[in-house]
C-alpha cells in the first residue's frame, strides 16, 4: 500500500535510552506533519516494528536509528531495514562523529546523519528531507567527509561522464539503490550497477557512499547539511 501523499510523515525511533526515545518521540509527536508510529530499544524490536507496520500497509516512511546498540547495532539495522524495505528512509542519531562510522552508515543505506546535540528542529528538518529523497549530514561530518574526496571537479567530470550516467550520478547522490534507479530510469538492475561501475571508475571513487558525496559537493542534488 502506498502512502497518502498528503498524510504525515509516519516516523519510528530507535534508541536503547529511554529517556531519549521518550524525549524525542513527546517532540516528534508536537509536529503536525509528523506521525511516531512506534518507538523501539533495539535494532532486533525495530525490524519487527518495521516488519510488522508494513503487513499493515502503514510502515514508518523514515526511521530515526542510534547506532551504538547491542546486540544489533544501527549500522547493522539500517542495513537490513533498508534490504528488507527499500521504501524506509534512515535518518541516524547519534553521538560519535567518527568519519568510518558515518561511512559505514552511509554505506548501510542510511540517507541522513546527525549528532545528538542537534537541536530538535534539525532532526525534524532531517527526517522530512530523508523522506523528500535528500540526504541531510551534520554540517561538521558532512565537511570531514567532503574534504576528503578526490579533486575531481564537475566541469571534469561532465567531460567524462555521459548524460545518462550524470543521472545516474543523481540517483546516487539521493541515496538510491541501483533498483531503485533502474524504475526510476526505466533500465535494468544489471545496466544500472554498470553505470554506477563506469562512473566510480571515471571518477577515481571506490564506493557509491564516496560517488554521492561527490554528487553532494559538486550540488548534483539536493541536500542539508546545516538547516539553519
Amino acid at each position: 500500500m502506498s502512502a497518502d501523499p498528503n498524510g504525515p510523515i509516519r516516523v519510528l525511533v530507535v534508541d536503547d535510552h529511554a529517556v531519549v526515545r521518550r524525549g524525542l518521540r513527546a517532540f516528534l509527536e508536537s509536529e503536525p506533519d509528523l506521525e511516531v508510529v512506534g518507538a523501539a530499544g533495539g535494532g532486533a524490536e525495530a525490524l519487527d516494528l518495521v516488519g510488522g507496520l508494513a503487513s499493515e500497509g502503514r510502515h514508518p516512511h523514515v526511521v530515526v536509528m542510534d547506532l551504538q546498540m547491542r546486540p544489533l547495532d544501527g549500522i547493522e539495522s539500517t542495513r537490513l531495514i533498508r534490504e528488507r524495505h527499500a521504501e524506509v528512509e534512515v535518518v541516524v542519531l547519534t553521538s560519535y562523529a567518527d568519519e568510518e562510522l558515518v561511512r559505514s552508515a552511509l554505506e548501510a543505506g542510511a540517507s541522513g546523519y546527525l549528532l545528538k546535540d542537534a537541536d530538535v528542529d534539525e532532526v525534524a528538518a532531517a527526517i522530512r528531507a530523508a523522506h523528500r529523497g535528500e540526504m541531510q549530514l551534520d554540517a561538521a561530518v558532512a565537511r570531514r567527509l567532503l574534504s576528503s574526496l578526490g579533486v575531481t571537479s564537475y566541469r571534469e567530470a561532465t567531460v567524462q561522464l555521459t548524460d545518462r550516467e550524470l543521472e545516474v550520478l543523481r540517483l546516487v547522490g539521493a541515496g538510491r539503490s541501483n533498483k531503485e534507479i533502474a524504475a526510476r530510469l526505466d533500465i535494468s538492475e544489471r545496466t544500472a550497477r554498470t553505470h554506477v561501475s563506469n562512473i566510480l571508475g571515471k571518477l577515481g571513487l571506490a564506493s557509491r557512499t564516496q560517488a554521492a558525496l561527490w554528487a553532494v559537493r559538486e550540488g548534483l542534488v539536493a541536500v542539508d547539511a546545516d538547516p539553519h
